[in-house]
């Protein structure tokens, strides 16, 4: 058991302004792994004050100057790649393979990316008769979810100080230890004191003290619509900029055109799209529209590949997919899981209880569910688990209508055996990204939803733009 016993705050560990403390849950066996400061808005106060103080000097701090601390921290991340992928493996269930190459391969990428998109970047530029500066908005609390913990982080703090913003964050305290190694990394490498504050703690304590909080200018926050739209009305209350990253509910159309081979392919694909990280994924394609000709065919397709999969120990060869990140999260999971087969869906693959062989752990079987129907709360909720519900279309214009059909806009996919007719259906999908033909994920391209997914992007030159504000100097 790890115990991390202070806050990071103006480039120093600081005990908290309480002695409680958040005991971190392995999801593999259930056991206490790390335990966190629970901290207060005492301690938010302190963190906002420092990153406040250390603004003006790290905004004015040469672009360049400002890269090369983003380079050294992606280097650093680098050298503790196996000690970061198995404390979020533990964290999040996610295999341990996977957790190498998503949850740190990719925060690695975002510090790099964020150094050289700065660099690169047009800061100014003549209008007519004005000048138009881009200028870093200021104050950023970051506020960031347990599914990809260390990648949420790095996609708003990496691109925010690269533009000259300081931050104070509040990871998940479901999966936190992430952040304090990254904490232990800035303060290694030695970035300017304040410009990175770390304050663990719950969300109705320290999130909220963050998001309305005078002084901070900016919130960048990933996690549940739900608690986005909180954060939204604290936000307002002093007009700062919000930015959410929120809930999916991602549609897969399968294009009646494609023949068997295709829709094979298209079904296997969508499967594992939608049980990536066990389906802790807000981006995972969770819904799979076939036309409902083809429906036996696709319930037959995934049922299998649903049942191929390995769940078990993270750790372990040959695993695809660990367990959930926590109990609540698996209880959520089997109650949706109840829900459709209540509801009348049928159930193709998986179900209720653990997989076989299981019997420690947030485990929940890989599900599939077919003959689903629109309305259906499987169709329409974010289950946030394994579970794939396959719906029927009657044609182009009907699966269009049911993939719109939600809330929600994150992300979607299309597949086709015209590949421009894939493009001109994913057009017409009112989502943020959509995959073509199994288009894989760019991690520098911009990531954000429509509707109650989200405002605002991450990622790439978009990314960083967020953290700026436009300012005319009429010449």
């Amino acid at each position: 058991m790890t115990i991390y016993d202070k806050l990071y705050i103006n480039g120093a560990w600081t005990p908290s302004a309480s002695a409680d403390t958040i005991d971190v849950i392995d999801s593999v066996n259930e056991e206490v792994m790390a335990a966190v400061p629970a901290g207060t808005a005492a301690d938010v106060d302190a963190a906002v004050a420092a990153a406040k103080g250390a603004f003006e000097s790290w905004s004015s701090t040469a672009v360049e100057e400002r890269a090369k601390y983003m380079t050294r921290i992606g280097d650093s991340l680098g050298a503790r790649m196996d000690e970061i992928a198995t404390a979020i493996s533990k964290e999040t269930g996610m295999a341990k393979w996977l957790s190498q190459l998503v949850q740190v391969g990719l925060p690695i990428n975002s510090f790099n990316q964020a150094a050289a998109i700065a660099q690169g970047y047009q800061f100014e530029e003549n209008v007519g008769s004005s000048l138009v500066v881009r200028e870093p908005i200021g104050v950023v609390a970051c506020i960031t979810p347990w599914n990809y913990p260390l990648h949420q982080i790095a996609a708003k703090v990496a691109y925010a100080m690269a533009a000259g913003c300081t931050v104070v964050l509040k990871p998940s305290e479901v999966a936190p230890v992430d952040a304090f190694i990254l904490a232990e990394v800035i303060d290694e490498i030695g970035l300017p004191d304040g410009v990175f504050n770390l304050v663990s703690g719950i969300g109705p304590v320290v999130g909220e003290a963050m998001a309305s909080h005078p002084d901070v200018d900016m919130v960048s926050f990933t996690g549940s619509t739900r608690a986005g739209k909180r954060v939204a009305q604290l936000g307002a209350e002093t007009i700062k900029k919000i930015a959410l990253e929120l809930g999916g509910k991602s549609a897969n159309v399968l294009l009646a055109d494609l023949d068997e081979g295709g829709f094979k392919k298209a079904v296997r694909d969508g499967v594992g799209k939608a049980f990536l990280n066990s389906g802790q994924t807000c981006s995972a394609l969770t819904r799979m529209l076939v036309p409902r000709e083809r429906l036996a065919e696709a319930e037959a397709i995934a049922g299998a590949t649903a049942n191929a999969m390995v769940v078990g120990d993270p750790f372990a060869e040959g695993v695809h997919l660990g367990p959930l990140a926590s109990a609540a999260q698996r209880d959520r999971v089997q109650g949706y899981i109840q829900k459709g087969i209540d509801e009348g869906a049928t159930l193709v693959a998986g179900g209720l209880g653990k997989p076989e062989g299981v019997d420690v752990g947030f485990y929940v079987r890989p599900t599939v569910f077919s003959a689903v129907t629109p309305e259906m709360t499987i169709a329409q909720e974010e289950i946030f688990g394994p579970v794939l519900s396959i719906l029927p279309y009657a044609d182009e214009d009907d699966a269009v209508r049911i993939a719109n059909g939600v809330v929600y806009g994150l992300a979607g996919g299309v597949w086709s055996a015209d590949k421009a007719h894939a493009e001109q259906v994913a057009r017409r999908l009112r989502t943020g990204q959509v995959e073509v033909n199994g288009g894989a994920f760019n991690p520098n391209a911009p990531f954000g939803g429509y509707k109650q997914s989200g405002v605002g992007r991450e990622y790439g030159r978009f990314g960083l733009e967020e953290f700026l504000e436009i300012k005319s100097l009429q010449l």
